[in-house]
């Protein structure tokens, strides 16, 4: 793994259609996006998008010495925000109740490893058998074949990262990781993609018994794992793990917590009006005729929309407050 504050960052923002961070902090429509969860900690997941403390979501998240920092499992505590955290870095708040104290911020990259391929007609490379899409032209322009690079985006419906940010490593890597679901399992065999259905992209994983960590009765179809290879690139399609680790998807939340989740539609929706269910990076999200549409209406959700989910954390379905176009 490669310490954020040990990367050196490439002008990696990607414009994603931000909205004003004065009018999320202040509210939209009536409606205030600042403050805790109810009863507990909330929860805020999308991208890194300012400092003057650190901005989610329209958010000023406050931090001080009490704040964990962690970044691709290391604490990174002591370190100064603009230090840790970068522009695009897809990261994880969880902030006092009644206030925007971070308790914590954690970010995870999607993918670290050497660019097997590069098409430059659609501004895509792959790492990993996982394909990457780069919208900043200027940055991609900087990118070469057998660069390492770290990478931290959203989710498409097709399965691929749109990065909203990409780095260089500084220093040399032997070892790459990919993080995703498991499915089709089969012997000793998985495919790993970053939808948990299993649809769209994914890459076969070849693993032995002991190269598996936290999961007494080994990979299962369904969660999500940190995959850890010392293969540049899949061979014959697929790349020999020296390390599984079971994590929590940025997607899962505890019941009845308050959420914020930044992502892209990758499920288009049903139903009718504002009764809708859909899914943001393969989480199920579910409106009502109480649910309110801020920059957009129903018939606006379709793939790879960005939106904001402002809701609560229900048996695995997040029951959205409000819905706000991206």
């Amino acid at each position: 793994m490669i310490p954020a504050g040990r990367i050196r960052w490439l002008r990696t923002w990607v414009p994603l259609f931000l909205l004003s961070f004065l009018s999320l902090s202040c509210g939209i429509g009536g409606t205030d996006f600042a403050g805790g969860g109810t009863g507990g900690t909330g929860i805020s997941t999308g991208a890194v998008s300012g400092f003057g403390s650190v901005v989610v979501n329209g958010v000023h998240y406050n931090t001080n010495a009490k704040t964990k920092k962690i970044s691709n499992g290391e604490d990174n505590s002591a370190m100064i925000d603009q230090d840790l955290f970068r522009v695009g870095m897809v990261v994880t708040v969880r902030y006092s109740p009644g206030n925007n104290d971070a308790q914590e911020i954690e970010f995870r990259n999607n993918l670290q490893g050497p660019i097997s391929s590069i098409s430059s007609w659609d501004n895509t490379f792959e790492i990993l058998g996982l394909t990457v899409v780069v919208d900043n032209g200027a940055l991609f322009a900087t990118l070469n074949r057998n660069d390492v690079v770290e990478v931290s985006g959203f989710v498409d419906n097709a399965g691929r990262v749109r990065a909203g940010y990409v780095s260089r490593a500084s220093r040399p890597v032997d070892e790459f990781e990919v993080k995703g679901f498991i499915s089709g399992l089969s012997g000793n065999t998985f495919r790993l993609g970053l939808l948990p259905d299993g649809s769209g992209a994914t890459v076969a994983v070849s693993y032995g018994a002991a190269v598996v960590s936290g999961l007494p009765e080994g990979p299962v179809n369904g969660i999500y794992v940190q995959v850890n290879t010392t293969d540049r690139e899949p061979v014959g399609g697929v790349i020999t793990a020296t390390r599984i680790v079971k994590l929590a998807a940025r997607t899962d939340f505890p019941v009845n917590v308050a959420v914020d989740l930044e992502g892209l539609v990758t499920a288009a929706p049903s139903g009718s009006g504002n009764v809708l269910s859909f899914a943001v990076e393969g989480k199920e999200v579910r409106t009502n005729d109480a649910t309110v549409f801020l920059g957009g209406k129903g018939t606006d959700i379709q793939p790879n929309v960005r939106v904001q989910v402002r809701g609560t954390e229900a048996g695995g379905v997040l029951s959205a407050v409000n819905i706000i176009f991206r």
